[in-house]
């Protein structure tokens, strides 16, 4: 069996998609004679018909086209529908980059039943609930951003706003409310947002959390959540 004949066989078990993450969790590469699988696996999906791309790092079986499109209520080109699923998949991404490595992980109640893929974003999330860990009216802000991963003390150690269509402003204003705390802040965009982001980083307000907020574009997100399981003792973005 080839290469890509152990992909598309692996993917088709998992419903016809699969994210590289996954797939570099369940593919048995003792035959592959390479050190890097995972570059092996990024170039059969990019260069064979037999796969197309649903977003970065999200890939499905090209003969299941219809029905992963459905399943994701994408066939349509909706783009209330698609934005709705950009922006739970990369929170979904964010949670599990948490998962892999060991971090408690948190969503807001109002994003619990919206879908990662095939499951609700809350049976992704390791913790239903935060503790009080600090005043209320800081709770207050903790519990609107998109994710928050909590350490091993059950204190934040990163908090993650997922901007599609947003204003990034907003997120800032969290964060910035948020900067007591001795953990990371970032915005997930599309790449085409970062110099919005700089625009708005730069502004005065935004002074004391101008060198703590880090900017990831999609692509390197996913890029990450691709290496993630096999890297679980890396702890920063």
């Amino acid at each position: 069996m080839t290469q890509t004949q152990q992909l598309i066989e692996v993917m088709r078990k998992l419903g016809g998609f699969a994210t590289f993450g996954k797939l570099n969790q369940m593919m048995d590469f003792s035959n592959w004679k390479t050190k890097t699988p995972e570059a092996s696996i990024r170039r059969i999906v990019q260069n064979s018909p037999a796969f197309f791309r649903i977003k970065p790092g999200l890939w499905a079986l090209k003969d299941c086209e219809d029905e992963v499109l459905m399943k994701f209520n994408l066939r349509d080109n909706c783009e209330e529908t698609e934005k709705e699923f950009t922006h739970s998949y990369y929170q979904g991404l964010a949670v599990e980059i948490g998962n892999f490595r060991h971090m408690g992980t948190y969503i807001p109640n109002q994003d619990k039943n919206k879908l990662f893929l095939d499951k609700p974003l809350n049976e992704v999330a390791t913790m239903k609930e935060i503790h009080q860990f600090t005043y209320p009216e800081v709770i207050k802000f903790a519990k609107s951003v998109d994710v928050i991963w909590f350490n091993e003390r059950r204190m934040p150690y990163a908090f993650f706003e997922i901007e599609h269509t947003t204003d990034i402003q907003n997120s800032l204003v969290k964060f910035h409310e948020l900067q007591d705390f001795h953990a990371e802040f970032y915005i997930i965009a599309d790449k085409y947002r970062h110099k919005k982001f700089i625009d708005l980083i730069n502004k005065s307000i935004f002074r004391s959390i101008k060198d703590r907020v880090k900017f990831k574009s999609y692509n390197a997100l996913s890029e990450i959540h691709s290496q993630a399981s096999r890297q679980a003792d890396s702890e920063t973005l």
